[in-house]
């Protein structure tokens, strides 16, 4: 294979018409088969560009005919491979971005010193300071003997790191550095600025040393911003290579650790699981803050509630059908959404109250400026992988939108953080209870996930305090709860038509304030299961406002965040991991009131 040849090159001049400019050049790499990269300024130009060795030279030649460029100062290297992937011509602010406003160097650079001439002073054991301007991970392949490195991770940053140097180095010599010289031009005249009087660049960098004088003085090889990664004294490409994950450049020895892995990581940026699990956890949790500041439903905003038309009401009237659908608001309140013009179609269009409708057609009731009332977004997230998600719920939080909640919501606040997946929790917390819950990341995973809820599977354990002192240590209750629910949500023990269910207790801790806490173990799922057998077996959960303890049901369904907290935490998980299909337990961290 023909060789390719390399060259590097720029100036400082002003350069006019850079559409122009760039359109062409383009052009001619292009036609040429050239790849690289080329930088065009008001302020001038730099370039790194590889192809066949008689195109180089065509682009040199055009580029050395262009006003102010006839000494455009080349370097050269040869690869037996193309270093670039494409040819990119970019318009761009600066040539080499230092961000320092009244630097020319198209006007004034510090003195250049010839390599040769460092070679000699460097022989001679002259005092000077070597001064390595690079990019920290430039310099850790390779660097002048005693250097100092100017200490930075970006140019940009190069004007903060010369005020942290030594104040005595204004006085002395220093010869500054970098790969090809460009960095320098601009570095020399803001140090002289800033006060040091005896600053020198080496000219053309460490790139023309080396084609000059070799590698006397110098330790390892030099970083190049291309896919050879690195050069030898002598140009030659070495076997160092750079992590595609943190761009850190790795020796052969770097690359033979077993933490590294091409295109994944490398012994710099390799994490076990448990480290990167704690910072992607960190990361969802700054953006659930995001999310949550404000509240989302803090803001007054139209809310929508779907009504659709079931098959038992197909050719009724509209408001016939909303008192058949909506049991709990009589016919006159709906008389009067009808003429506030809050019952629309799907084309957002008023409708009357004497509409015939049909099976499956869907209307909504309108709720203008709603602000939702505060809630609890403490959402800690436990544990993530590409399946699964592992919450524990604050409260009070309502898990979906509905009532008086449609942003202030645990679904709403997963979409947002998750964004563009949309998460699907595979079972419910009431808005109160506190504890585990299980999200699935996708629906393939939600169908393996939650039928282990429907069967049982589940191992489901949960820490309730209670008011009074059971008896026996150990106990169950196996009362069927009503299918269907009543004020403000409830259940109740129903004999008759009850729905079976069964619940396991364990007394853990009787307390001196005549409460109790319990481990509970519910067996089924039925709704406010643990709540309603308690409530029947006469030792209501401290802090429901709904399951009273004289027996009468409450109506507050959400509690407010003032409110005493409901003591009812999903503690324990333990079931068939939808991934891997290996058993897995969770668990979340007490609430206070267990203590």
């Amino acid at each position: 294979m023909s060789k390719i040849l390399n060259l590097a090159a720029y100036q400082f001049v002003t350069l006019a018409d850079l559409r122009c400019l760039r359109s062409r050049l383009l052009a001619l790499c292009q036609g040429w088969e050239l790849k690289g990269t080329i930088l065009l300024s008001h302020e001038g130009i730099n370039l790194f560009v590889a192809g066949p060795p008689d195109k180089i030279h065509a682009l040199l030649a055009e580029l050395r005919s262009w006003p102010g460029l006839a000494g455009l100062p080349a370097k050269f290297s040869e690869t037996d491979h193309q270093p670039f992937r494409r040819m990119l011509v970019r318009l761009k602010k600066e040539i080499i971005a230092f961000g320092v406003q009244g630097i020319n160097p198209a006007l004034r650079t510090s003195p250049k010193l010839p390599p040769a001439t460092l070679k000699q002073w460097l022989d001679e054991g002259r005092p000077i300071t070597l001064l390595d301007t690079r990019n920290d991970y430039e310099i850790k392949l390779g660097t002048f003997k005693n250097a100092l490195p100017i200490g930075i991770e970006q140019f940009r940053d190069f004007p903060a790191a010369v005020g942290k140097l030594p104040p005595e180095l204004k006085e002395q010599p220093i010869v500054m550095f970098c790969t090809g010289g460009i960095r320098c031009e601009k570095a020399g005249p803001f140090m002289e600025r800033e006060g040091f009087k005896n600053i020198f660049q080496l000219e053309g960098g460490i790139l023309k040393y080396f084609e000059e004088c070799g590698g006397a003085h110098y330790d390892g090889e030099c970083f190049v911003f291309d896919q050879r990664v690195g050069l030898d004294p002598n140009l030659l490409e070495t076997e160092s290579n750079q992590c595609y994950a943190c761009h850190t450049p790795l020796t052969a020895a770097e690359q033979a650790d077993a933490r590294y892995v091409a295109g994944q990581s490398c012994p710099y940026c390799f994490k076990t699981p448990a480290e990167q699990l704690a910072i992607t956890l960190a990361e969802r949790h700054a953006a659930i803050q995001r999310v949550c500041s404000p509240l989302p439903g803090s803001v007054p905003r139209d809310n929508y509630k779907a009504i659709n038309v079931p098959a038992g009401c197909d050719g009724m009237t509209l408001l016939a059908t909303l008192c058949t659908v909506v049991k709990n608001v009589p016919a006159a309140e709906w008389l009067a959404e009808f003429a506030a013009g809050r019952v629309i179609n799907h084309d957002r269009q008023t409708v009357t109250p004497e509409l015939i409708v049909r099976m499956g057609q869907r209307y909504r009731h309108v709720f203008p400026g709603i602000t939702e009332p505060d809630v609890n977004v403490r959402v800690a997230i436990l544990y993530e992988d590409e399946a699964l998600i592992v919450l524990n719920k604050p409260a009070p939080l309502p898990m979906h939108a509905g009532g008086r909640f449609y942003r202030n919501t645990l679904q709403h606040i997963l979409n947002e953080v998750y964004h563009p997946q949309k998460p699907h929790p595979a079972h419910r917390l009431d808005a109160n209870t506190t504890g585990l819950v299980l999200v699935t990341r996708t629906r393939h995973f939600a169908g393996r996930l939650q039928p282990q809820f429907a069967r049982g599977q589940v191992e489901k354990r949960y820490l309730v305090r209670v008011q009074g002192h059971p008896p026996d240590d150990t106990f169950t209750c196996d009362a069927p709860i009503s299918a269907q629910s009543g004020e403000t949500g409830s259940r109740r023990v129903d004999w008759d038509a009850g729905l079976s269910a069964r619940t396991g207790f364990a007394v853990r801790q009787r307390l001196p304030d005549g409460t109790a806490l319990l481990e509970a173990r519910p067996f089924t799922g039925r709704t406010n299961q643990i709540r309603v057998h308690l409530w029947h077996l006469g030792y209501p959960v401290c802090g429901d406002a709904v399951y009273l303890p004289d027996q009468t049901l409450g109506d507050t369904q959400t509690l407010s965040l003032t409110d005493p907290p409901l003591c009812l935490h999903a503690w324990q998980l333990k079931f068939v991991h939808p991934l891997t299909r290996q058993p897995v337990a969770f668990s979340a961290p007490p609430p206070a009131w267990c203590s």
